[in-house]
């Protein structure tokens, strides 16, 4: 009992130094990536263009678009538009399945529609722009109703998986009626797989399984929220690689209470929720912090 009241001290002294670290924004990146709506098979995303997420990516000319296929059904990613002849030419993936990439490198400044020939309701829409033009994340979400993206340079809470990967997670502010976004970076990471579950009290707004992310940070948005109040993540790491499976499968990292930002009132709150996953995980064998 005193080594698990000693080690639940030393965690809740880190999460509370964690919030004087200095906010970590996202680097300059070549590349963004898309990934297909959990259901997108099924008529309905279209109204809300959250058939392709994010539906508007940008890039700089010379940039990469990764398609990952996190549907339960195949796809295919078209360039062209269904209503003016059809696809055009410029990229086709083809019929790739669940769990399947494709990616295309952008060398011309222009506006790159494309859709589903499988599901032609899915749309979406690559803009690339002159290099010193694009944003600084390498992508960025135009919605038709121009809402920009929320600002989430911040990590909103800081896990550990067993083999000492960093996961960081940063989310938007919950607000009813309407989605949440949720950033899940892989600190240092290429090519992760996972389930990820997003609680809103009783309440499930998303559960996504087989997600895999190329770089190593996935983006995710669940359903309009009943309220404003804080959501509880659950993710369970499924590998690296595509092809071949390595790293902590079956690491279960859990976040309760989860805010857009960092405060002093989040800090005991992220406190609260890493000495719990402590006791848990000495109970399961499943830990966040190594062992030795």
């Amino acid at each position: 009992m005193k080594i698990i009241a000693a080690v639940s001290a030393m965690v809740l002294f880190g999460a509370i130094a964690g919030v004087a670290m200095p906010p970590t924004a996202f680097a300059d990146h070549p590349t963004a990536t898309v990934t297909n709506q959990a259901g997108s098979s099924v008529p309905g995303c279209e109204e809300t263009n959250d058939c392709f997420i994010p539906h508007t990516v940008t890039v700089s000319a010379g940039g990469e678009v990764i398609w990952t296929n996190s549907d339960n059904a195949a796809h295919t990613v078209t360039s062209g538009v269904l209503s003016e002849g059809g696809p055009d030419g410029v990229f086709d993936s083809g019929l790739f399945s669940p769990g399947a990439e494709f990616s295309h490198t952008f060398e011309e400044v222009g506006e790159y529609p494309y859709f589903c020939l499988v599901h032609p309701w899915m749309e979406g829409l690559v803009v690339v722009q002159e290099a010193d033009a694009a944003t600084d994340d390498g992508m960025a979400d135009h919605h038709d109703d121009a809402v920009d993206e929320p600002e989430m340079s911040e990590p909103s809470v800081i896990g550990e998986m067993s083999d000492g990967t960093i996961v960081e997670v940063r989310a938007s502010e919950p607000a009813a009626g309407e989605s949440m976004t949720i950033k899940v970076t892989f600190v240092d990471s290429e090519h992760v797989n996972y389930d990820i579950v997003v609680m809103q009290g009783d309440a499930e707004v998303l559960n996504q399984e087989g997600a895999h992310f190329h770089e190593g940070v996935g983006e995710h948005h669940t359903s309009p929220l009943e309220s404003g109040d804080p959501v509880d993540i659950d993710i369970t790491f499924q590998g690296f690689g595509v092809d071949t499976i390595t790293g902590p499968v079956g690491d279960h990292v859990a976040f309760a209470q989860v805010v857009p930002e960092f405060g002093t009132i989040a800090a005991l709150i992220l406190a609260v929720a890493i000495v719990s996953i402590v006791a848990v995980s000495a109970r399961s064998r499943l830990s966040i912090i190594p062992r030795y």
